[in-house]
């Protein structure tokens, strides 16, 4: 399979970097940083965007500076750029369902995520791209939830979530040398432990 794009959801601004909904653009900045890249602002995209070789593959990452309910965007003026389909993107995104030590790949859907959503629709309501949803824990009470993926994690829930990104960029190379099933299994079995 073949990934040209990966995105990492986030809230633009210092104030939101560390927040729950932000563990996206985590994500994309580690991986950046393993590879020796910086992300550079480019108003043509509304984000911020590098390219990297990766499994011998030639990928674009982005974090939309856009806030994360219109990320879709961002997401639709790159790809049509680099004519990318939507089943070449990777998108990282937070994940109530999920506990701070898990993180899973899922293919389509949105799991009510407002970006994905966004993102769906900006690519002409396409169900096809690739999720990595990285888990931030729910704060049991769905009242309370808009607060909490806008606070930051706990020190113990953010190791946990730094511990299931180092994994999932393990298995994004597994992902990209030997398919996404192959990926999905592996990242199934883990749950990061501190």
């Amino acid at each position: 399979m073949t990934i040209k794009l990966i995105v990492g959801l986030a809230n633009p601004g210092v104030q939101y970097a560390k927040n729950r909904h932000n563990v996206g653009s985590w994500f994309i900045n580690k991986l950046a940083q393993q590879n020796g890249k910086v992300l550079k602002e480019k108003s043509k995209f509304y984000g911020y965007t590098t390219y990297l070789n990766l499994a011998d593959t030639d990928i674009h990452l982005l974090i939309p500076k856009t806030f994360i309910n219109l990320s879709g965007k961002a997401v639709a003026a790159l790809t049509t750029f680099y004519h990318i389909q939507p089943n070449e993107i990777l998108v990282a995104h937070d994940d109530l369902n999920l506990p701070p030590s898990v993180a899973k790949f899922k293919i389509g859907g949105n799991g009510g995520h407002n970006g994905l959503k966004d993102i769906q629709i900006k690519l002409g309501n396409s169900n096809q791209f690739y999720r990595l949803r990285i888990g931030i824990g729910h704060p049991g009470d769905k009242n309370k939830v808009i607060n909490f993926v806008l606070s930051n994690p706990l020190i113990s829930e953010q190791l946990l979530i730094y511990a299931s990104i180092e994994e999932a960029l393990i298995c994004t190379t597994l992902l990209l040398k030997k398919g996404i099933h192959c990926a999905m299994t592996r990242m199934n079995s883990f749950k990061a432990i501190l």
